[in-house]
């Protein structure tokens, strides 16, 4: 079932820091310390949950976080019906990394290894946004690339969902898409786009080299301009009733078939 949850500052009667945003979830707050950041607050349910919880706790007082022992009824209205398992920091809200700075660290990824890129164009669901990074840093994409138009934002939602994977994994956003992926096929990476009418099998394309993976939104797919982009389409056999997956389950069986090719 999805989970309802905003994305707003914090504050007021309720004494939290402002300006700041909830992360929710033992996933998600660990994921927060390992990547070096700080919380300003932590606050753990009351009662047992302070046990189990002792180590994210521990390491978030260390890093100078103030921890507040806060009841459960409090936890779930902050977090409005999510499941936020005893645990919410107080963080500074995530950012989209720079184009700029795409362009810079695909020079680094190209001398390591062939590049493998997620782009998602027009998937403005938080639940599904998050779902998508939670995959790519399972495959180990390089970088996820959005729209500044028609694109989820990166929220606690997001970042709840994700488990860690949006503190891990670099997302890029770009003014123009379709100018993006033409400036990325000029640096010699193969964009493929997903369509429900293409020819080919996504099985069937070759993904082991410098790819780009394009996931359209649900329903409307890519928009026109960045089809017209795309090297090639490819689509998933389906085999039921149904015409299509979720775009988030759809692209993690699209890159982990470019993880398999990768592996030999």
């Amino acid at each position: 079932m999805k989970q309802k949850r905003s994305r707003r500052p914090v504050g007021g009667n309720s004494g939290t820091p402002g300006g700041l945003e909830a992360v929710f979830g033992v996933h998600a707050v660990r994921a927060l310390l390992e990547r070096g950041e700080a919380p300003r607050e932590l606050w753990v349910q009351e009662g047992s949950a302070g046990g189990r919880l002792a180590e994210l706790v521990e390491a978030a007082a260390g890093r100078g976080a103030r921890i507040q022992a806060r009841p459960r009824d409090e936890l779930d209205r902050l977090a409005q019906g999510a499941a936020h398992q005893g645990i919410v920091a107080f963080t500074t809200p995530l950012a989209f990394a720079g184009e700029a700075e795409l362009w810079f660290r695909l020079e680094d990824w190209s001398r390591e290894e062939p590049p493998l890129l997620l782009v998602l164009d027009g998937v403005t669901d938080v639940h599904n946004f998050g779902a998508c990074l939670r995959s790519a840093d399972a495959a180990g994409v390089h970088g996820v690339i959005v729209p500044k138009d028609k694109a989820a934002p990166l929220n606690a939602t997001v970042r709840k969902v994700a488990c860690g994977a949006a503190e891990s994994v670099p997302v890029y956003q770009v003014t123009n898409l379709a100018r993006a992926l033409a400036r990325l096929k000029e640096l010699g990476v193969w964009i493929t786009g997903t369509a429900g009418e293409a020819e080919a099998l996504v099985y069937e394309a070759d993904l082991a080299g410098p790819t780009a993976l394009v996931m359209g939104a649900e329903g409307k797919g890519m928009r026109r301009l960045t089809r017209e982009a795309c090297d090639q389409l490819v689509k998933l056999p389906m085999a039921g009733s149904v015409s299509s997956l979720n775009v988030s389950v759809a692209t993690g069986i699209c890159l982990f078939e470019a993880v398999r090719q990768r592996r030999g």
